[in-house]
């Protein structure tokens, strides 16, 4: 069974109160169980964790080594300066997605450069939740070609 984790960084366990009008109304619990529904109904084991801390993110990626085969993450602010969270994904040899619900290249100039994005498999952004699912395809996709090849 293919397991996946999401992480989610600081300030998205505000999600819904948090500047609605970047970031929409729906909380990340809502979002994670979404995803949780449509991974289990193709075979994935999908578990997720939000922190605010820096120390836990690298901690939780450090452990997925071994235990998942995909990793999403929105790091948010952390993903314009934590050369080490960026070095936490590229030690560890897992796909890893970059995610964010806002457009970050139609904001502030600060959030046009993300660290970690030359460590990932690639970059969602601006679709708001959307972006969490098209993740999630990704991987489901991804393993079906190799199951194909």
């Amino acid at each position: 069974m293919q397991k996946i984790l999401i992480i989610n960084g600081p300030n998205l366990n505000i999600l819904g109160i948090r500047e609605p009008g970047i970031y929409g109304h729906d909380t990340l619990e809502s979002i994670i169980e979404g995803l949780k529904s449509i991974a289990e109904s193709h075979g994935i084991e999908l578990d997720a964790l939000q922190s605010n801390s820096e120390g836990d993110i690298i901690d939780a990626i450090h452990a997925a080594y071994g235990r998942y085969d995909g990793i999403i993450i929105n790091a948010g602010a952390y993903t314009h300066y934590s050369y080490a969270i960026r070095d936490a994904i590229a030690g560890i040899h897992i796909p890893t997605i970059e995610v964010h619900i806002s457009n970050i290249y139609s904001r502030e100039g600060f959030r046009e450069h993300s660290v970690i994005a030359p460590v990932c498999v690639g970059q969602i952004s601006g679709l708001g939740p959307m972006v969490y699912k098209l993740a999630l395809y990704y991987f489901m996709e991804a393993k079906g070609n190799e199951q194909d090849g």
